[in-house]
């Protein structure tokens, strides 16, 4: 089933399975963050037996995360916040997940519908202007994409990435690996006083 950012807020918040949420924000000139747009939503993603999940984090994911976008838009707003390593590119076209890295995918141009979890995990589509965050461990697969689709990437800053694909051997040691990732200094949106820390909080045992 494929189910749109906004929708998948809603079933979360009536299920207690994770949280929406306005957040406020005081733009400066120019900035394309329009707080009476931006709505944020949370998923948590369970160990498959392949793919590890989070089992403290949810997926966090902010519905017109930007009012109007450009390639900079999402780079800028990223790098502002404390979140580098930044690419412009798409999301790989198979399931793969960061053992060593917590992620930030902002949707610069177009749509792409993603799964994240493995073969049955949630498929959402995002679309321009939508950002969601990874936690280390969350496997996620480019199902389908329009022609003119455009992504941007970013990690909290000092964090060195790795890819995992759910092949044999891989665990234990990336749930140790992932047990090991701390929470980001900053929300990749609102920045040091955004709703991040206290949505991964109140979650589980993040440290």
């Amino acid at each position: 089933m494929v189910i749109d950012i906004e929708h998948a807020a809603r079933s979360i918040s009536t299920k207690n399975a994770g949280t929406m949420s306005h957040h406020h924000h005081h733009p400066h000139t120019h900035d394309p963050i329009d707080p009476d747009t931006i709505r944020i939503g949370t998923r948590m993603i369970p160990d498959d037996g392949r793919f590890p999940g989070n089992p403290d984090l949810p997926l966090v994911i902010y519905k017109n995360a930007l009012s109007s976008t450009s390639t900079a838009d999402f780079e800028d707003l990223f790098r502002n916040n404390g979140w580098s390593g930044t690419w412009r590119n798409g999301i790989f076209p198979y399931h793969h997940y960061h053992s060593t890295a917590h992620e930030v995918l902002g949707m610069a141009k177009g749509h792409a519908r993603v799964q994240f979890g493995g073969r049955n995990g949630v498929e959402i589509l995002i679309e321009t202007g939508d950002a969601v965050v990874i936690p280390a461990g969350v496997a996620h697969k480019n199902l389908e994409h329009s022609e003119d689709y455009l992504v941007i990437g970013a990690y909290p800053s000092g964090e060195i990435w790795d890819i995992h694909t759910g092949i044999e051997g891989e665990r234990p040691r990336s749930d140790e690996n992932i047990a090991q990732v701390v929470l980001p200094g900053s929300d990749p949106i609102f920045g040091e006083r955004g709703p991040l820390h206290e949505l991964w909080r109140l979650s589980g045992n993040a440290s």
